[in-house]
């Protein structure tokens, strides 16, 4: 069962000089005011409405400027997946997507949703794909466990269309990767298609080429 994120510890916060005097930020609201939206917790609607509202305030505040999903999730719940999915192409700005260190089941498709060759990866970073889970066990009556499948049926065949769209890889080849747990080193999800560029920092790319 995915449980709504809670706080492990108290955010450190520093002060920095601005031309009207001092103001006190935590790393977050920093990262923020450069553009960058953090995803550094499992996917529950929890953090699907943090992404959201990040992602939405910064097309409000500057359309034609471009936004950076930093992703390090384990994954989590397909529906809120859906939810921050859905909003990235929806908002008119350019999305980067940077997987820091690990990408699980459902986050690996929000790296891989990112803009064409603005999607990477670092040395380091760890991708999964897999078919959706139900979030809690399933009981009731068989009519009910009948629904439950058709929703399962319908998640699974939503998430081959979504990792077909952004990889270019075929259907049929996606659907027996997401049978089993299939894990990508970050050169094999360049070859794969999940991500763009392996990027040893920030001025540098690695030899992988694998732009789409």
């Amino acid at each position: 069962m995915h449980r709504p994120t809670t706080a492990r510890y108290v955010l450190p916060e520093f002060t920095e000089r601005t031309s009207d005097g001092t103001r006190t930020l935590d790393p977050y609201s920093k990262l923020l005011s450069e553009r960058i939206v953090m995803l550094g917790t499992p996917v529950d609607d929890t953090a699907a409405n943090d992404v959201i509202a990040q992602l939405t305030h910064l097309e409000h505040a500057a359309p034609e400027r471009g936004i950076s999903l930093y992703v390090n999730s384990p994954g989590g719940s397909f529906p809120a997946m859906c939810a921050v999915y859905d909003t990235m192409r929806f908002i008119g700005c350019d999305i980067e997507t940077v997987c820091l260190g690990q990408a699980g089941p459902v986050a690996a498709v929000l790296c891989a949703a990112g803009t064409p060759g603005l999607r990477l990866a670092l040395p380091h970073a760890r991708f999964v794909v897999q078919e959706p889970e139900l979030p809690e066990p399933v009981q009731g009556q068989p009519s009910d466990l009948a629904l439950h499948a058709e929703e399962v049926q319908r998640h699974r065949d939503s998430l081959v269309g979504m990792l077909a769209l952004h990889t270019g890889q075929g259907e049929e080849r996606i659907r027996r990767d997401i049978d089993r747990t299939t894990v990508f080193d970050a050169a094999g999800a360049v070859a794969y298609g999940l991500a763009d560029h392996v990027v040893v920092n920030r001025g540098r790319q690695s030899a992988q080429p694998g732009a789409r």
